[in-house]
C-alpha cells in the first residue's frame, strides 16, 4: 500500500466530517451568511500566505531541479491560481490590501500555520509533502462532495466562483501533484516515520475541522 493511501484512509473520518459542517453546508446549498464568508475569505487569504511558505520551505530543501521546479509551481498556485479566488471575493466585500495587512490572524489559523511551519523547519521533504496534504486534499474531497450533492451549486449567484475553484481540473491535477510528491518523497520510510507523517497529516486534519468553526463563528468560540 502506498504511504499516501495510508494517509487517506487514516484521515479520511476527519475529512468526511466536514462535509456536515455548517459552513460548508452554507456553501454547498448557498445559504450561508455572506459576513461569516467575508471572515473566512480574509483568514484563508492570510492562510495561504503560510501554506506558500511552506512550499518555500520545500524549495529550499529539494535537491533535484525537478523537485524545485514542483514546488516554485506550488508556490505559483497557491499565490496566483488559488488566491485568484480569495482576491476576486475580497474585491467584492470592498476589502482591501491595507485592511489585509492590518488584519490579525486568529488565533486557530495562527496556531495551525505555526505548526505547519513547524513541520517544515523540523522535517524533510517527506514532511512538508504531508503537512500540507490535508488542506489540499480535503477540499478536493469538499468539492466532490458539493458537486456530486449540490449540482445546482455550480450555478450559484454568490459562491459558484469557490465551488468551480475547488471543482476544477487544474484544482484536482495539483491535488494529485502534491499526492504523487508525498508517495515519492516517503520513499524506504521505516514504519516510525511514516507514522509520523501520518500524525502530522491527522494534527492538520483536526486544525482544518477547527479553521471551519473558526469561519462559521467568526473567531467568536471562545468568551474569556
Amino acid at each position: 500500500m502506498k504511504v499516501s493511501e495510508r494517509l487517506y484512509q487514516a484521515a479520511l473520518p476527519i475529512w468526511e466530517s466536514y462535509y456536515t459542517h455548517p459552513f460548508v453546508q452554507g456553501i454547498a446549498d448557498g445559504s450561508l451568511d455572506h459576513d461569516k464568508f467575508a471572515f473566512y475569505m480574509i483568514q484563508d487569504h492570510l492562510y495561504l500566505m503560510q501554506y506558500a511558505k511552506l512550499f518555500a520551505l520545500g524549495l529550499i530543501c529539494a535537491e533535484q531541479e525537478s523537485d524545485m521546479r514542483l514546488f516554485s509551481k506550488l508556490i505559483t498556485e497557491t499565490l496566483d491560481t488559488e488566491n485568484a479566488v480569495h482576491q476576486s471575493y475580497l474585491a467584492k466585500f470592498g476589502i482591501t490590501r491595507e485592511m489585509l495587512d492590518h488584519t490579525p490572524m486568529a488565533l486557530n489559523n495562527e496556531s495551525y500555520t505555526n505548526y505547519m511551519i513547524s513541520i517544515g523547519f523540523k522535517g524533510g521533504l517527506a514532511e512538508i509533502a504531508a503537512a500540507v496534504l490535508a488542506c489540499s486534499w480535503s477540499y478536493k474531497l469538499i468539492g466532490d462532495y458539493i458537486e456530486q450533492n449540490f449540482p445546482q451549486s455550480k450555478n450559484d449567484e454568490f459562491y459558484a466562483n469557490w465551488v468551480n475553484t475547488y471543482t476544477s481540473d487544474g484544482y484536482r491535477s495539483c491535488n494529485d501533484d502534491m499526492i504523487a510528491m508525498c508517495d515519492r518523497f516517503s520513499e524506504g520510510m521505516t514504519e516510525k516515520q511514516i507514522q509520523n507523517l501520518i500524525n502530522i497529516v491527522i494534527n492538520c486534519s483536526k486544525y482544518e475541522y477547527q479553521f471551519w468553526d473558526m469561519a462559521w463563528t467568526k473567531g467568536e468560540s471562545y468568551t474569556p
